[in-house]
């Protein structure tokens, strides 16, 4: 009885031992799990402490920026890699967001954040309607893994996912979250955005979409490359249609709707694939740089800003002046370094319609725009603009304004000034001088004027000369050159009857506020009507006969300008040119359009400079090429204003024509109302004078001559026996006489000849007219520097 009391009583101890033991493992599990539990809460807290902040620019997407042509058409977008525009979700309509709803989150309006449904369901509707129709994540999970995380694939980044799609759902509404979403997904060919991807697609705008377009799109965020309609037609298809089925099936679509949108092949919905748009890097340069000229607008809201950038881009001219440059088509090139820059505007406007930037140049290598960025002297197309302009403007000159073609040189300088056939015209109108391209003229009517009044003119027509204006200006040789822009746009001027128009490349600029900008720049008097007109009609003389012919365009009134700078001896010798020419230019303009030619290379050296006759008329061949394609049925002619009047003029006497007068002495020229014939002759009253009683001597004479002859042959009639001495002074009177008609022969042969050759090498030769050489540019500076510095 003992034993089995000991053996009942062990076994009470062994129970208690196991039951204490059994406590023991328990607490210790309670407190791994209570650890463990503990840990994990200490790292989600960790989690979702490192989770973003959500604050009223998370949701704020950078936009890109538009670019529309003259016409209002979009030309392309700015971006910084990824193009997109946005949209309200109160404009999307119904059926586009019923369509992304039904395929994406069904229960959208629903959950908060988070469909524990979707989850689980998502699996056999994959099974069920196809792989795909169903994903696990919500709209707004998409939303947080699109704008704040990244897509790391591991757990840590679904929680804080989870977190902040629940956060999201605290902060906005429904439809702020569906407009998030739709403004920020990818549909592929480098569409972001619903806005994008309907453009790009359909070439439509989003209110215009229908079902089966709607259904399309909405199937293409899931896998952007697998359904490309121009790489997988038939996929696209078929997923397109999986949208369509889960449609119907939650209501959102008759069982007709989704017949009749499922028939609809993929081929004939989508439009051709566009090409990539391209703009001219040297038109985009000026666009750029009058951007950023605008209060409020840095570099980076240029691409991300969402700006409507409406341009004044003619994409056929721009297209035309490229070709003109870089196609041996229109022109022949020496050879491929040869440069020319271009520009192009609408003078009644100031619309910059084409730039070309030089030839054979590759985006973003080393390119350098000879359209708008280079200085370069502009030899004699300076002379409407420093010399002759203004001073018929302040001094209502005509056309037939005498001027006298002397030996003469710079002020305080013992250097010549010379023309470019070496020799003086004497007493000359200031039209002929412009059409021959003297120097010597243009200095003079530049000196008779005044630095002051000719530096106002050029800033009137937008050109800003800083600094002392030099007398070497007059001709051309300028110490910081100017642009092809810039010189169109002081030809411009007086292309439109003496308004300057400032040339720019922008109309206006829309914000996404609805703020607008309008970059039109404010017209300006710059001159007179007189000015404009008597210039133009002179510089079409210079087209017509002058050193411009080769740039007229048949049966158009065309008034223009040729321009060439020289080397200096240093230069010469350095590269061993014997011939040559650094710069050619032509500005001219027609009754629409003004254009500059720059032609030329980058830098001289022994083998970089305009070496023949036919390279220095490239810059005409160009302006007469790209002008030609602007020509169209409202190209007409200039009108002559009713302040100027054409009087026809006895040049040999110097008054108005008669009756009596001879042919070969009688012009046309213009004239201010209210000016005379005399008045042309003021700055050569002395010389005039002298020429006149030259002139009237010779008529005297030529009159006594001839009643002698006449008296003779009365005379012959009547027997008369001759002394002498009579008959020896009528035999040196006749000596006399053949030995001056002989001279006069002579000197008229002489005269035809230098003006027969004047005119085959102006014609031939384009613009050889500015041979005044740097050395006494320098001289002249020199002295005038040294003058203001005393």
């Amino acid at each position: 009885m003992e034993k089995d009391y000991s053996t009942r009583q062990g076994k009470k101890e062994v129970n208690k031992y196991r039951k204490r033991l059994f406590f023991r493992v328990g607490i210790v599990l309670s407190l791994l799990i209570l650890v463990t539990g503990l840990v994990s809460s200490i790292q989600l807290y960790g989690l979702v402490q490192s989770a973003p902040d959500i604050d009223e620019e998370t949701f704020h997407f950078a936009e890109s920026s538009t670019l529309y042509d003259e016409n209002d058409e979009i030309i392309m977008t700015l971006s910084n890699g990824e193009d997109r525009q946005s949209i309200k979700v109160e404009d999307i309509p119904q059926h586009v967001q019923d369509a992304f709803i039904a395929i994406e989150d069904i229960r959208f309006r629903e959950h908060s954040g988070l469909d524990l449904k979707r989850i689980g369901g998502a699996v056999l509707s994959n099974i069920t309607n196809g792989f795909g129709s169903e994903g696990g994540s919500t709209i707004t999970q998409q939303v947080v893994k699109n704008t704040l995380l990244t897509s790391e694939k591991s757990i840590g980044r679904k929680v804080k996912e989870v977190y902040l799609a629940l956060e999201v759902e605290k902060e906005y509404t429904k439809d702020e979250i569906l407009e998030f979403y739709l403004n920020k997904i990818y549909f592929g060919n480098g569409a972001y955005g619903i806005v994008n991807a309907t453009n790009t697609y359909f070439d439509k705008g989003v209110e215009e979409l229908t079902l089966e377009e709607a259904a399309f799109l909405a199937g293409l965020p899931r896998r952007p490359s697998s359904y490309d309609p121009y790489q997988n037609a038939d996929l696209a298809e078929e997923r397109r249609n999986i949208v369509l089925g889960v449609m119907n099936e939650h209501d959102f679509i008759t069982d007709e709707e989704f017949e009749k949108a499922k028939s609809v092949a993929i081929g004939k919905m989508v439009q051709e694939k566009k090409s990539v748009e391209e703009i001219s890097d040297a038109f985009m340069d000026q666009v750029y740089k009058e951007l950023e000229s605008i209060e409020g607008i840095d570099a980076s809201m240029i691409y991300s800003g969402g700006l409507e950038i409406y341009t004044t881009y003619d994409k056929e001219a721009q297209e035309h002046v490229e070709k003109v440059l870089n196609s041996d088509e229109f022109v022949s090139y020496p050879d491929d370094r040869f440069q020319a820059g271009v520009a192009l505007i609408d003078h009644r406007t100031g619309e910059i319609k084409a730039i070309g930037g030089g030839r054979n140049q590759e985006s973003g290598k080393n390119r350098l725009n000879y359209g708008t960025n280079i200085q370069r002297s502009p030899g004699s197309t300076i002379k409407p603009i420093l010399s002759y302009g203004p001073a018929i403007e302040h001094f209502k000159w005509s056309s037939y304004q005498q001027i006298e073609d002397e030996e003469m040189t710079y002020s305080g300088s013992d250097q010549v000034i010379r023309n470019h056939n070496d020799q003086y015209h004497g007493i000359i109108s200031i039209r002929e001088a412009l059409k021959q391209s003297w120097n010597i003229p243009a200095l003079k009517t530049f000196k008779e004027l005044g630095r002051e009044r000719a530096k106002e003119f050029a800033s009137n027509i937008g050109l800003s000369i800083e600094g002392s204006l030099y007398e070497s200006y007059a001709l051309g040789s300028f110490t910081e050159g100017i642009s092809p822009l810039e010189l169109a746009g002081a030809y411009s001027a007086f292309a439109n009857e003496g308004t300057y128009n400032e040339p720019h490349a922008i109309r206006k600029v829309v914000f996404p506020d609805g703020k607008e900008v309008t970059m039109q720049p404010k017209s300006v008097v710059a001159m007179s009507d007189y000015t404009s007109y008597i210039v133009t009609d002179m510089l079409k003389t210079v087209v017509e006969e002058g050193t411009g012919q080769l740039a007229n365009i048949e049966g158009i009134e065309v008034a223009g300008k040729t321009g060439t700078t020289n080397f200096n001896d240093e230069t010469k010798q350095k590269y061993v040119i014997s011939e040559g020419v650094p710069d050619v230019w032509f500005a001219g303009y027609t009754t629409n359009y003004t254009a500059a030619v720059w032609t030329g290379y980058r830098q001289v050296n022994e083998d970089n400079y305009i070496k023949t006759r036919e390279d220095r008329q490239i810059a005409q061949h160009i302006f007469r090429e790209v002008m030609s394609e602007m020509i169209d049925e409202n190209t007409g002619d200039f009108t002559k204003p009713n302040s100027v009047e054409e009087i026809t003029i006895d040049t040999k006497k110097g008054e108005r024509a008669s009756g009596k007068s001879n042919n070969k002495d009688i012009v046309t020229e213009l004239f201010v109302s209210g000016t005379t014939i005399k008045d042309a002759y003021k700055l050569v009253e002395e010389e005039w004078e002298k020429k006149q009683s030259r002139s009237n001597k010779e008529e005297e004479k030529e009159k006594q001559t001839h009643s002698r002859q006449i008296e003779r042959r009365e005379e012959d009639h009547t027997p008369v026996i001759e002394s002498e001495e009579d008959k020896v002074e009528e035999k040196e009177e006749e000596d006399e006489n053949e030995k001056n008609d002989a001279e006069d022969v002579e000197e008229e042969s002489e005269d035809k000849k230098e003006d027969d050759k004047d005119k085959g090498k102006d014609k031939e030769d384009g613009d050889d007219e500015d041979e005044q050489i740097d050395e006494e540019v320098e001289v002249e500076d020199k002295k005038e520097e040294d003058e203001e510095g005393s």
